[in-house]
Formats: C-alpha cells, structure tokens, sequence
C-alpha cells in the first residue's frame, strides 16, 4: 500500500551559486559521507557534474521529505538520508540513525527515480506500508 508520494524540481543554477558562494560547506551539510565521495570525484572532473550530482541528491531528499510526511522536521536529517547508486547505477535510499529506526518501526519501503538537465534536476519518491 502507498504510504506517501514526494517530487521535487531543483534549479541547478541556484545550486551552482550556493556553492560559488559558500564553498562545500552546502554541500557538507547536505550529503551524506558517501555522497561526499562521490560529489567530490565527481566535481574534481568536471565542475557540473558536481553541481548535477548535488542538484539530484538535494532534490531527492526534498522529494523523501515529503513523501514520509514529514518536511525537514525529525527525525529526517539531511545526512541520514543518502541517495546511493547500486552496480547497476539503479538510485536507491540509504537511511542511518534515528531516521532508519523511524521508517524501519512503521515498516516502509522507498523508491526514488532521479533526473537532470543542464538547468534542473528532478526527483519522485514513493514510500510503501509493508503491514
């Protein structure tokens, strides 16, 4: 059963900026520690790519947000919620600390689907009830 559906759109360009203006200190507080690798391998190569993989994970974690009905309030933290990739390059939620005891209590399951253009990036989450 569908528990809560999330989308959101992020303007890669207002990315592009926080970071010109702030440095990695955004992105620090929006990625996970895995993330971070990846963002930063990533950004060493090619400048938008970085600024594609921020643009994707924050509007994912915007889009999750949402669908658990719980905004940015806790126990959902940036940091505890991680967009990962698997082999395949299939996008999957990973979640840490009081966040992953509070979706595994209620028994839910997410999906996430990610994508970018040059100037935005766009994610849709659906959480499902296993009871």
């Amino acid at each position: 059963m569908i528990y809560g559906i999330g989308t959101d759109i992020c303007d890669l360009r207002r990315i592009a900026a926080t970071l010109e203006r702030r440095g990695e200190r955004f992105a620090e507080k929006v990625l996970g520690p895995q993330e971070m690798v990846v963002f930063r391998a990533r950004r060493a190569r090619v400048e938008a790519r970085g600024v594609s993989y921020l643009g994707t994970r924050f509007s994912a974690k915007e889009a999750f947000s949402k669908a658990i009905g719980l905004g940015l309030h806790t126990p959902m933290a940036w940091r505890d919620c991680e967009i990962l990739n698997l082999p395949s390059g299939q996008p999957h939620i990973c979640l840490h600390g009081a966040l992953a005891v509070w979706f595994d209590a209620r028994r839910l399951r997410a999906q996430v689907s990610l994508t970018d253009e040059t100037d935005y990036a766009t994610s849709f989450v659906v959480v499902e009830s296993l009871s």
